[in-house]
């Protein structure tokens, strides 16, 4: 396996200079990039109605192009999962990203193509272990095999000819995989995909629990589900008495900060390394780019186009778009893109702060639909990841999920947040982590902070503790059990909020 190490490492590592190019030349590639899309798809129903033949730069594009949400787009997504083709993008497309995302019932089914699949998600996925290798040369990853907490796929019933499919984006990845990468990881595919979530996790701990694993992909709440229940069936300590080779984890979907420190205690390594992506149904947009960062480099040669809304402008009927040559560091969009999927000025849902614009370097900041504004505080879930952060660490705390909405004036009641935490780990006190959360959010958000002087807008937050296992019994009901589901963080109502607070008064599942 070290003539295979080796070999994997030195090609991995020949992507930087491709890499490096876009960095350095990033408007050239965006605009050669621009002229494919809209070139390669002129012929489509989309291209024909939208006059792409007429399109000859990004002015036209924006004036000629409206802005699409899930929802006006979704005609034609329905036709091509019914069999047609040729619709959005010209190539046959076989394959789609379920996503319900975290605002709405309905499941999201996100067209998949052959070149998004190369060009984009396993191109991120090469582009990882290149950065990787990189930075760690003296690596031994590819001397064990890498373990992915993956979704399920099924096939398409809404195709009478049944020659498509549809499953988590993670599942359509792996799914397509050349055969050859079965080898080097683990578990096997029928595992993978199972659907049942319970009895998946189960079968995966039995399985690569007695394999050499060498790195980690996944989301971190399913991550530490599947890293206890190993440690629990081996009667181990910690999972370096399982996998003592173990050196990195690749994540991605929510923000790593709240559970590091729990990495920390499952994982008590100084070897072990964390690396953040920023692959979504939609496409792969981002990775880490240095250790040590908090941020992730924009990924320019997937064959996406990138769009920007400014974050005032996100709710208007006729947003301000600018380009990725107008933006600024420190602010917040709404990302639009265009891809060789066919997903055309398509608003994702996701917000970002860019870090750097040169290179390109972004953080996510939260969703469209997720914040509290009830009052004009314009909490995003950024600063509420950052918050729960800080409060975990001066009490001492370790978080498995959250949620918060706004509690409104009732009564002699003033108004204010309110949070429900399920702690892995409880605080010191109480009062210090709402008091702590409190402060942070006052010294990053000036609005927040505006209405929490002397208590004239916003009292100080209320926090539930809840117990262990209370978000997963409310996503399990649900229906929400699965990679791409995730606790919804903020919400502007309190949909999510009393609905938990009722599932925990009425069960077992007491504050």
């Amino acid at each position: 396996m070290a003539i295979i190490n080796s070999i994997l490492t030195w090609v991995m590592k020949k992507r930087m200079h491709q890499i490096e190019l876009f960095m350095k030349y990033p408007h050239d590639v965006q605009d050669e990039l621009f002229k494919k899309l809209v070139t390669t798809a002129r012929n489509t129903e989309f291209g024909r109605t939208y006059g792409f033949t007429d399109v000859h730069n990004v002015e036209q594009f924006r004036k000629m192009i409206p802005v699409f949400s899930y929802e006006e787009i979704s005609p034609y997504i329905e036709r091509n999962m019914a069999g047609e083709q040729n619709l959005l993008w010209p190539s046959d497309v076989k394959w789609f990203a379920k996503s319900s995302g975290t605002t709405n019932a309905r499941s999201k089914f996100i067209p998949v193509s052959y070149e998004a699949l190369e060009d984009c998600h396993f191109k991120g996925g090469k582009d990882l272990l290149s950065i990787y290798c990189n930075h760690f040369p003296d690596t031994k990853m590819f001397d064990g095999k890498g373990l992915t907490i993956g979704g399920s796929q099924q096939v398409n019933q809404h195709d009478s000819n049944s020659e498509s499919f549809y499953g988590d984006v993670s599942a359509v990845i792996m799914s397509n995989l050349p055969y050859w990468t079965r080898f080097v990881r683990t578990p096997t595919l029928d595992i993978a995909l199972m659907d049942e979530w319970e009895s998946k996790i189960q079968k995966m701990a039995e399985v690569t629990m007695n394999e050499n694993v060498t790195s980690i992909s996944g989301v971190p709440t399913w991550t530490i589900v599947l890293l206890q229940r190993i440690i629990e069936l081996k009667g181990a300590k910690d999972i370096t008495e399982v996998w003592p080779n173990l050196e990195v984890f690749f994540h991605g979907a929510v923000a790593f900060g709240p559970y590091r420190s729990i990495f920390q205690k499952l994982i008590p390594s100084d070897k072990m390394r964390y690396m953040e992506t920023y692959n979504a149904s939609e496409g792969f947009f981002g990775i880490q780019f240095e250790p040590d960062s908090d941020d992730m480099l924009l990924m320019l040669d997937y064959g996406i186009y990138y769009e920007f809304i400014p974050y005032p402008e996100i709710h208007k009927e006729n947003p301000k778009v600018i380009g990725l040559d107008e933006v600024k560091v420190g602010e917040h969009y709404a990302i639009l893109i265009s891809t060789n999927a066919g997903l055309w000025r398509y608003m994702i849902g996701d917000t970002v702060v860019f870090t750097s614009t040169d290179p390109y370097k972004i953080k996510i900041s939260g969703r469209t639909k997720h914040f509290i504004n009830a009052f004009g505080e314009e909490v995003v879930v950024e600063n509420a990841e950052r918050a729960i952060s800080e409060a975990c660490e001066q009490t001492g705390a370790q978080i498995n999920n959250f949620t918060a909405a706004p509690k409104y004036f009732g009564g002699e009641e003033k108004a204010s947040h309110e949070w429900i935490v399920e702690f892995e780990q409880e605080p010191s006190s109480l009062e210090e982590f709402t008091k702590v959360l409190d402060a942070t959010l006052r010294r990053i958000n000036s609005d927040y902070d505006a209405k929490r002087h002397k208590s004239l807008a916003l009292g100080l937050p209320i926090v539930h503790m809840a117990q262990p296992g209370t978000f997963y019994e409310w996503m399990k009901r649900r229906g929400k059990l699965g990679g791409q589901n995730k606790v919804p963080r903020l919400s502007n109502t309190r949909e999510y909020l009393d609905d938990i607070l009722k599932l925990i008064s009425n069960s077992e599942l007491s504050l």
